[in-house]
């Protein structure tokens, strides 16, 4: 049974509520609800004006309620009187077919009625930057190798730590925190759960990374190249699938089996929602990185470090970081394309979609590469490239019948026809360096 929420906030001391959603371009959005009011708001969901946030609504439709899922509550650490809330958006009585979260949860459901269930875990990339974001707050943090620096995760113990004691009373289990390939950059890394709960953490991780970072005077990033140069923000995702009890892994065999995945320890069904994951690889761009900036960062060049850590081709591996998918040991994968501007649903719900669409099709992956990409993936024959930029990812995805079809059309519809918007918003823009490199031509 789901939780009373005005018998919870009486309990833990709660006297607001922030009812929040996450629209298609993954800005959250959220009232502040007194908990007296919480009941009706349980109930009947908070009102908002969804034109003004990014869904394909318009002044004229009516309120759109935000529904709050009791279960998916948090207690504000740092905040001990606030409580956070993940919504499902209902508009007329019925559920917002492009809304993330309602999005995800169907294709859940699609999962589960096939006896199938998925549990994802992400790692979190961030910078730490100034407040105005315009450059590294660590003035001392410029090693060329600055990966697992020592005296740098130290200097920023204060905001790492209290970032992890949180997630440590939350029980999100976390593992490891370190600083990462980029001067400025930190990863912190937890439990892996449910899709539904891996999503609701990962949204709620990064209101509250960016919370403890302004609390501290400074400001964090999840954007996928914020330095030029430097190493980006992925957002790599583990993948396995377990049946309906989530006892057993139905990912996993024994290593060292027939073919190519099960030399590295995938079942068939394992290979075959990794199949689905390379079919539609190219159109998965769309949403696994959805900014004009998320292709700097998979079509970087070398950065100071030697290396970008982001894939440019379509391949599979065992246990190797240059590849778009690897798979480090037997039941799972690691999805190694999304960054972290990725929405938190949106990228739950495809590689689902992806997935479910390779068991059924029985997709093969192909060949298995275990090769240096960076060094020798020229070597590569007939691997396809992913999208140059977000024009190209768009038009991938729009050709992809099946994968915007088990997204959902109404969705696929609203995110292409915004998502063409911002970028055409982009190549309207006159740039610097237009002004530089084409003034006396």
């Amino acid at each position: 049974m789901s939780k009373d929420l005005a018998a919870y906030a009486k309990k833990n001391g709660i006297k607001y509520f922030m009812i929040s959603y996450t629209d298609l371009f993954g800005g959250q959005r959220a009232k502040l609800v007194p908990a007296q009011a919480i009941a009706g708001m349980q109930k009947d969901g908070a009102g908002f004006a969804g034109f003004a946030t990014w869904l394909d609504l318009t002044p004229a439709h009516p309120d759109m309620l935000a529904v709050p899922d009791p279960d998916s509550v948090i207690q504000l650490p740092w905040k001990k009187d606030v409580a956070w809330l993940a919504s499902n958006c209902v508009m007329d009585d019925q559920l917002v077919a492009q809304a993330p979260r309602n999005v995800l949860n169907r294709l859940i459901g699609e999962a589960a009625d096939a006896g199938l269930r998925v549990k994802t875990g992400i790692e979190g990339e961030f910078f730490l930057l100034s407040p105005d974001g315009s450059q590294i707050s660590d003035q001392y943090d410029t090693a060329e190798k600055p990966c697992y620096d020592q005296q740098a995760v130290m200097r920023r113990y204060d905001v790492i730590a209290e970032i992890c004691d949180h997630m440590l009373d939350l029980g999100w289990g976390p593992y490891q925190n370190d600083h990462e390939d980029a001067n400025g950059q930190f990863e912190m890394n937890w439990e892996f759960d449910d899709a539904l709960a891996t999503a609701d953490k990962h949204s709620f991780f990064k209101f509250m990374v960016k919370s403890i970072a302004e609390k501290h005077g400074l400001r964090a990033t999840f954007m996928p190249k914020p330095i030029e140069g430097l190493t980006g923000n992925g957002c790599h995702a583990h993948i396995s699938v377990w049946d309906k009890s989530g006892k057993t892994n139905v990912f996993a065999t024994k290593k060292g089996g027939d073919g190519p995945t099960g030399e590295v320890g995938l079942s068939e069904q394992g290979k075959h929602f990794l199949g689905g994951i390379m079919k539609h690889a190219s159109a998965l761009a769309a949403i696994t990185n959805p900014t004009v900036n998320s292709y700097k960062r998979i079509n970087a060049p070398r950065t100071t470090s030697g290396a970008t850590w982001a894939p440019n081709s379509v391949t599979w591996t065992g246990n190797n970081r240059t590849h778009m998918v690897r798979v480090p040991g037997p039941g799972r994968f690691e999805l190694r394309l999304p960054d972290g501007a990725a929405n938190p649903y949106l990228l739950q719900a495809v590689i689902i979609a992806a997935g479910l669409d390779g068991i059924r099709s029985k997709a093969d992956p192909g060949k298995r590469y275990d090769i240096d990409m960076y060094a020798d993936g020229h070597k590569v024959k007939g691997a396809p490239k992913l999208p140059l930029n977000l024009l190209d990812a768009l038009r991938e995805y729009d050709k992809d019948k099946a994968l915007k079809s088990a997204m959902g059309n109404d969705f696929s519809d609203a995110y292409l026809k915004l998502k063409h918007q911002e970028w055409n918003s982009f190549v309207s823009h006159f740039s610097k360096w237009e002004h530089d490199n084409t003034l006396d031509i």
